[in-house]
Formats: structure tokens, sequence, C-alpha cells
């Protein structure tokens, strides 16, 4: 079994509470996802965020393949972290921790993602060419879309790795 795990962090010229109220609203996902995705919620995203909200999307993680992904917001720390884990959806697990840390100037927002890929042997040989492509890809995306909506701390640099476990 291998275990993967993605890890960015990302800063932002804005206040604490402007970062949790919207990286905590399950509504804002959709617009930090590229939109080939095709990202959309069914249910549980009407409400803000609270543990034990299940939350059911539809996503196309390929073209011409659709599928549904259901999570759990299993732990919330009102304006320091949240963690959500797929119930049902593309993934063998997915675990995602979010943080949000004051710093000078701003916020450091940082996601760690252990997640495992299914189908044994054949999920690990797509693992580089597909799922990691694509993951590095949507969380570039993530980060050029919050640029674009809240600007960049200066002299912050940004990281994103992807590393086997």
């Amino acid at each position: 079994m291998r275990l993967y795990q993605l890890h960015a962090k990302q800063s932002l010229p804005i206040s604490p509470e402007k970062a949790w109220s919207f990286l905590s609203s399950p509504r804002n996902l959709k617009v930090i996802t590229p939109d080939h995705m095709g990202f959309t919620i069914l249910s549980g995203g009407d409400r803000p965020m609270f543990a034990g909200q299940i939350i059911q999307y539809k996503v196309n993680p390929f073209p011409g393949y659709s599928t549904k992904w259901v999570t759990e917001i299993t732990h919330v720390e009102e304006g320091s972290y949240f963690v959500d884990e797929q119930r049902f959806g593309p993934y063998a697990l997915w675990h995602h921790k979010h943080f949000i840390k004051p710093i000078e100037g701003g916020v450091e927002m940082e996601d760690i993602i252990d997640y495992k890929i299914p189908f044994g042997i054949l999920g690990q040989l797509a693992h580089p060419m597909i799922v990691k492509k694509q993951l590095l890809q949507i969380f570039n995306y993530r980060e050029q879309k919050l640029k674009e909506l809240f600007g960049q701390l200066e002299g912050m640099p940004t990281e994103l790795n992807l590393t086997t476990i």
C-alpha cells in the first residue's frame, strides 16, 4: 500500500477572519477549482461549516468520467483549521487538513492531504502520469485564483510538493 501526501502553503495579505470566512464556506470550493473539473455541490454546502457535516459533490476528474464525492468535515477549530475526509469517492483514502495561521501582514494557509489511490498496482502506475499531475494542476490553479481574489503577500514564497510516504 502506498500512501501519498500533498503539501501546499500560501501566504495572503488578508485578515485571518477573512481567510476563514472564505475557506470554511463549502460554496467557495467551486471558485478555486478549475472549471474543467465540473465541480458541483449536490448537497450539504448550504450551511456554515461544522464537525459532522456531510457534503456531496459531483466532479469530472477526467474527460467523459463523472463521479460523486462525499466528504465529512470531521474536525473544526473556528478560525484555525478544519479537516475533511472522503466517505465515498475516487480515492481509497482522502484526509485533508486545512490550516490558517496569522503571520505578519496576513495569513499563511497550509493544506496537507494524505491520500491513497485505488486499484492496487494499476493505481500506483497511474499516479505519476494522471493523479499526481492533476492534483498539482488543481493546487496551482487554487494558488493563482487566491492571488487574483486577495493579492499576494510579497517576499513570502509558496510551496507545493507531493511525496510518497
